[in-house]
């Protein structure tokens, strides 16, 4: 279970990375704060084990491949180029699924993801 206590320093830098890169191109979070928990673990745990934030909505074949193409890894090239995050983890103001926050409540995300 994780707390405020034990966050992995991957987990805190994909999140400080993620309120940094929201602020930057104007984007917000998701409504549903359980989605950006589970993608900002999910990028920490490919930064991790395989040295990138890799995005961690997509099938792969071989990961380590992958990351060495960086079209994959956060932000991908369709979020650099288009603004087309299909994570949903950093989404324009217009967007249905959109929130309010560029800044990200640490025990929210932590909650969420000990509740899964």
């Amino acid at each position: 279970m994780l707390n405020s206590n034990n966050i992995p320093s991957s987990f805190d830098a994909m999140l400080k990375f993620s309120e940094a890169y929201a602020r930057r191109t104007g984007t917000f979070f998701c409504i549903d704060p359980g989605v950006t928990a589970v993608v900002i673990e999910g990028l920490a745990k490919h930064k991790d084990s395989h040295g990138a934030p890799l995005c961690p909505c997509r099938h792969y074949d071989d990961k380590d491949l992958e990351v060495s193409n960086t079209y994959w890894n956060c932000p991908c090239v369709p979020m650099r180029e288009r603004r087309e995050c299909h994570c949903m983890l950093f989404l324009p103001q217009n967007s249905d699924f959109a929130g309010s926050n560029q800044f990200l409540d640490i025990n929210i995300l932590l909650d969420s993801i000990n509740s899964l």
